[in-house]
């Protein structure tokens, strides 16, 4: 006796219940220039809006993803992971390819990995890296316009180095925090600042265990003006001590910073680089 009609879609129902969901992990870079920062928006120009349209018309379903560390207007990434639960099986290679199809130019997925659902994106980090580059040139960039700071008058490095070490520590950073930031706490933990110079290029190199909102802007500012002689050194201790925005230099454009990515655990077996790197001075 032949099956009824309803027979096979029944059978295909029962069969897609039974799919568990898997934990996906992306790596991604991306140019933030054209976009409003890497959170949803409702005017979709973000990061995370063309990442999970892109995730959407590649799975064909919805795909709501966790991020490592968000990013503001303007600002890019080097090594952005995040992670999402999929009901369909993909081998990594198809994540990476078949949602780079769907991604804007300016956009890429660098890598994909399976994970167990113990794993979060931003819950499993155990710091986060910035890198800031700054152009010193008497004349502003044209062909790095929107990926590097630009600053014309020359920077005192030994200064600027002496002033950032007031900030390695654990520290109530409210003298670098935006007004709308929504962080619980100001206290971090400052655990790394570089500052280093090929050619007329600054690379300043910041990692903590989380930072507040325009935390690095802030700093930065206050970093200029200590290296173009505006103010001492000592300066940065006491604008740190005050607890209070008020006193700090003008946060600096996002010209030139780049989220460089979220440090892990090596039980994860994540890529902690890409080739994006290769392009920073």
């Amino acid at each position: 006796m032949p099956p009824t009609p309803f027979a096979a879609p029944v059978s295909l129902v029962c069969i897609t219940a039974t799919i568990a969901s898997v934990r996906i992990a992306l790596g991604l870079s991306y140019l933030g220039t054209a976009y409003q920062g890497w959170q949803s928006q409702p005017s979709g120009r973000t990061v995370q809006d063309q990442l999970q349209q892109a995730l959407a018309r590649f799975a064909d379903l919805p795909v709501t993803t966790v991020c490592a560390g968000r990013t503001d207007a303007g600002v890019h990434g080097l090594v952005q992971v995040v992670h999402f639960d999929a009901s369909i099986e993909r081998a990594p290679f198809s994540w990476v390819r078949g949602t780079n199809r769907y991604l804007p130019s300016d956009i890429a997925v660098q890598w994909a990995q399976a994970m167990p659902d113990a794993f979060h994106a931003r819950a499993s980090a155990l710091a986060r890296r910035y890198a800031y580059v700054v152009l010193e040139s008497p004349v502003r960039p044209s062909l790095e316009a929107g990926r590097v700071g630009w600053v014309f008058r020359p920077l005192d490095g030994a200064a600027m180095r002496a002033a950032a070490a007031r900030l390695i520590g654990e520290h109530d950073f409210s003298s670098f925090r935006a007004s709308a930031c929504q962080a619980l706490s100001p206290v971090k933990q400052m655990r790394r600042i570089d500052i280093t110079r090929r050619g007329a290029y600054w690379r300043f190199d910041f990692e903590a265990n989380a930072f507040l909102h325009h935390m690095i802007r802030n700093i930065m500012g206050c970093l200029i003006q200590i290296g173009q002689g505006l103010q001492p050194p000592d300066w940065m201790a006491e604008v740190l001590a005050a607890r209070n925005r008020d006193v700090a230099a003008p946060t600096f454009a996002a010209d030139g910073l780049y989220f460089v990515g979220p440090v892990y655990d090596s039980k994860w077996g994540l890529p902690d680089r890409v080739a994006a790197y290769d392009w920073l001075p």
